[in-house]
């Protein structure tokens, strides 16, 4: 099993990234998130989890553990195989979709793309004992709020899955947890491009 890979960025994709480790490119499929944040030249170190099928071996890649660890449990749930799990972290760190998968919320694990109404459920089935060690008490309270901001955006008339995305958007930059639920559907509602 590679469990790390440290090096050179090389280039980037939307959601991969070539690692230059001892002069041989290493192809490494990241979250979307992780892929953004890279530039070429900078130095990085992932930490993996390698899948092996009969046509490819497939590396994936997270800069934290608990994101890796957390990728590695989403793959035992029935029906979430690597791209889907990849997609699920995509846009949200472990904590905040170990506390959506607690709570039960059920809109914004819907608005993944690839998993879908009956995914979402069996997530929160299947996971929502064994994800607690993943769960953050900031983003529990995160949870609660997103939970009201989402409403009020529903209320607005927007889908269960736009107003989970844009509440997910918002609270995806970590300097913003600790918004409160106002200043939340504020920012949602700017970025949505609505007043």
């Amino acid at each position: 099993m590679i469990s790390s890979v440290a090096g050179t960025v090389k280039s980037t994709s939307v959601n991969s990234v070539v690692v230059e480790v001892g002069g041989i490119g290493v192809l490494v499929q990241v979250p979307i998130r992780t892929a953004a944040s890279f530039t070429s030249g900078e130095k990085v170190n992932l930490h993996t989890y390698l899948i092996v099928r009969e046509d490819a071996l497939t590396l994936y890649g997270f800069m934290d553990i608990v994101d890796r660890d957390f990728f590695e449990l989403l793959l035992s749930v029935t029906g979430v195989g690597p791209k889907v799990a990849q997609s699920i972290l995509s846009n949200s760190d472990a904590s905040l979709i170990a506390n959506a998968v607690i709570s039960g919320n059920l809109k914004l694990l819907e608005s993944v793309p690839g998993l879908g109404k009956k995914g979402a459920q069996r997530l929160v089935l299947e996971l929502k004992d064994k994800v607690v060690p993943f769960a953050s008490a900031s983003g529990q309270k995160a949870n609660s709020v997103s939970h009201q901001v989402e409403n009020a955006l529903v209320g607005l008339g927007y889908s269960n899955k736009d107003a989970a995305l844009m509440v997910n958007q918002v609270l995806t930059d970590a300097t913003k947890a600790s918004l409160s639920s106002a200043e939340i559907l504020k920012l949602a509602l700017k970025n949505s491009g609505k007043k």
